[in-house]
């Protein structure tokens, strides 16, 4: 879940996706889930292919981001791995260590299962149990859990390789061994012992079962995959680093073409600053089309772990191009129903909007703000501020002077103007800035929002004519949110204008004095009339030349 700056906030995990987000913004919460919810401004998601490769991505994800609303995982905590030492004697042992000296397995998000499968197999597995060796054989070695190395010259190799393979997940014989046992026990009707033996099978299935979210080769490498329609291309980057997956990137856009075209101009943008170590493709590339672009680094898995992980990044790519109508093509095609009503409304095709909005508190900070609307989208590099010169609270004027100072430099620099200005007031602020624009012969559609007794729009204000606006229609919904937008950029903009002119001295226009003679001036004397009388002699023992005197007095005069 993200803000409306981006950033991540919350990182969580559901086997229904549309039930556990449903359930944030249906029924009473306590305060920190309410709090959550008023900040979520977006979403993104990643399907895994088992609840324990969700467990471990969270955890993951958690690490990365260190998200606010996450507390039980924000520590340097992992999972738990299973590590076969590299010794002489190797030992078996459950770890939490970043960077063990040994061989590795895991991550384990069911750290009680991780010990017990450790437990089961240095049972089977005769390998050393002691930290320091001893100088004669233990117990272990009398019931046949230790070779005794401490005494005999023993070789480890087969139980090594058998431990591999079993860790791996190739645990069919110890599995068919336990259920042999587990059977045997409960037709003896010793159901304890069968009860453990039934844990311990549930445990090795807990421990073994595959996930390929993190790999033990610490290696950073990106799976890359694709899904493409008629219409769109959607397409799949999961980030690994250090062998963990901590981030992905989704994308889904219309494109002209050839799709296959488009893809590759995406990467190679992309990738065109930075390459991890590894670039993993899924088979729906050509290994000659990536060669001349990517180098050495671009690969085409065909089995293992990195095949798997390609198939992720496949099976979420096709995942977001089937739900891209649900998820963003409807949006779209609303705002392209409200541009086209707007654009029938006024009669010319409308695609660049430019809204004016002023503000001032009792003719202090008067100030006007310009919002731009692209492309169905807000445009905030083109967002304007304006400090008003010739009014403090005169809002026609106000119109005037902004629409002119904005214009008139659209004009000297020749750039295209907009296809239609919105002002945010009725016919008095609409007229204002029509003048404007007729004195600098411009030719550019002009309406303004109207708003009722309870500041709410209501209306939209064209060629003299007001014009109802129904409440549920897409054209309405557009138009609240541009006012909205360009009120929240104007009253931020004035608030800021407002505390720092409040905090302002009339010492801050004297020319030579900055905050260190500003602090010894005010610090010295308690009021400006003191300042006034203060001799030079005393003026020049607080650190000011001449000059800086002179320029003070008059001033201050």
């Amino acid at each position: 879940m993200k803000n409306k700056n981006g950033d991540v906030i919350y990182v969580g995990k559901a086997k229904n996706l549309k039930n556990r987000v449903k359930s944030y913004f249906t029924g009473a919460h306590n305060e920190k889930t309410t709090r959550l919810v008023l900040e979520i401004n977006d979403f993104s998601y990643v399907l895994t292919n088992s609840e324990q490769e969700s467990l471990i991505l969270e955890n993951n994800l958690i690490k990365q981001y260190l998200p606010k609303y996450n507390i039980r995982l924000i520590d340097d905590k992992t999972y738990p791995y299973i590590e076969l030492t590299e010794e002489e004697h190797p030992k078996l042992l459950v770890v939490r260590k970043k960077h063990p000296k040994g061989r590795i397995f895991g991550p384990y998000p069911n750290a009680y299962a991780a010990r017990e499968t450790t437990r089961l197999l240095n049972r089977l597995y005769p390998l050393r149990k002691c930290d320091t060796m001893p100088k004669k054989v233990c117990l272990y070695y009398h019931i046949g859990q230790c070779l005794g190395p401490c005494e005999f010259k023993v070789d480890y190799k087969d139980d090594i390789n058998e431990i591999i393979r079993f860790l791996k997940g190739d645990t069919k014989e110890v599995l068919k061994k336990l259920k042999n046992e587990m059977d045997k026990s409960s037709e003896m009707m010793h159901y304890e012992k069968a009860i453990e033996y039934r844990d311990m099978i549930n445990h090795i299935e807990s421990t073994t079962e595959k996930q390929i979210i993190n790999l033990n080769d610490f290696k950073d490498r990106d799976a890359i995959s694709f899904a493409y329609n008629e219409d769109d291309i959607a397409i799949q980057i999961l980030k690994m680093r250090q062998g963990k997956i901590v981030d992905h990137d989704q994308i889904v856009y219309a494109y002209v073409g050839h799709y296959f075209e488009s893809i590759l101009s995406y990467l190679q943008q992309f990738y065109e600053k930075h390459m991890p170590d590894e670039l993993l493709f899924s088979s729906r590339f050509e290994l000659s089309d990536l060669e001349p672009l990517f180098n050495q680094k671009a690969f085409i898995p065909q089995r293992g772990d990195k095949k798997k992980l390609v198939d992720l990044a496949s099976k979420n790519a096709d995942y977001d191009l089937e739900h891209h109508y649900m998820l963003y093509r409807h949006k779209q095609e609303v705002k392209q129903q409200a541009i086209d009503d707007l654009s029938q409304m006024i009669g010319t095709d409308v695609n660049h909007i430019e809204i004016f909005d002023n503000a001032q508190l009792f003719g202090t900070a008067p100030i006007s703000a310009l919002v731009v609307y692209k492309n169905q989208d807000f445009d905030k590099k083109e967002y304007r501020k304006y400090h008003l010169k010739t009014t403090t609270n005169d809002d026609y004027q106000a119109m005037k002077e902004v629409t002119y100072r904005r214009y008139q430099r659209l004009l000297i620099e020749n750039t295209k103007m907009p296809d239609l200005i919105l002002v945010d007031g009725g016919k008095g602020q609409l007229n204002a800035a029509k003048e404007v624009l007729s004195q600098l012969n411009l030719d550019i559609k002009i309406a303004g929002l109207k708003k009722n007794k309870k500041h709410q729009l209501e209306a939209l204000v064209y060629e003299d004519q007001t014009i109802p606006l129904l409440r549920n229609s897409e054209l309405y919904q557009l138009l609240l949110k541009i006012s909205e937008e360009v009120h929240r950029f104007a009253i931020s903009f004035h608030r800021n204008t407002r505390d720092k002119s409040s905090n302002k001295s009339v010492l801050d226009e004297v020319k030579g004095i900055g905050p260190k003679r500003k602090l010894r001036l005010l610090t010295e004397f308690k009021s400006i009339e003191d300042m006034k009388e203060a001799s030079d002699e005393l003026l020049r023992n607080l650190g000011l030349t001449d000059e800086i005197i002179k320029a003070l007095r008059e001033v201050l005069e």
